[in-house]
């Protein structure tokens, strides 16, 4: 089954996966529809998101990633109105190594941002993406 996900800076040396955090642990959105995901995708450039593009998977090649990164997933079923939350982080500390792939926010959702990450953890977290591709 084709899934959607959002990708900042698709394509690119500072590409990264949209991620929430709920309940203390680190979920990527999978929608069935893609519409849903567009919509998802503008309601989080509202909240000042640099753009993100909206890119189809296969869901057993994105639940592979999420095992393997350390991340939980949730599908979004089609027409359903998933709404980002108010929060976001201000950076991540993404690391394939660290049980805790993304610093703790004080409450919210997660989104990824190149600043901070060293261009080792750059070149492991584009292996993992280029996988899915």
């Amino acid at each position: 089954m084709v899934v959607y996900v959002l990708l900042f800076n698709a394509r690119t040396e500072n590409e990264g996966i949209h991620a929430e955090t709920m309940n203390g642990q680190n979920l990527i959105l999978m929608f069935e529809h893609e519409d849903d995901a567009i919509r998802y995708a503008l309601m989080l450039e509202a909240q000042d998101f640099p753009e993100a593009t909206v890119e189809g998977f296969d869901q057993a090649e994105i639940v592979e990633f999420c095992e393997s990164a350390g991340y939980g997933y949730r599908l979004v079923p089609e027409g359903t109105l998933a709404v980002p939350p108010d929060q976001t982080l201000e950076q991540i500390t993404w690391n394939p190594d660290d049980p805790n792939p993304i610093a703790p926010p004080a409450n919210s959702a997660s989104a990824t941002d190149e600043h901070g990450i060293s261009q080792a953890e750059l070149d492991r977290m584009r292996q993992q993406l280029e996988k899915l591709l």
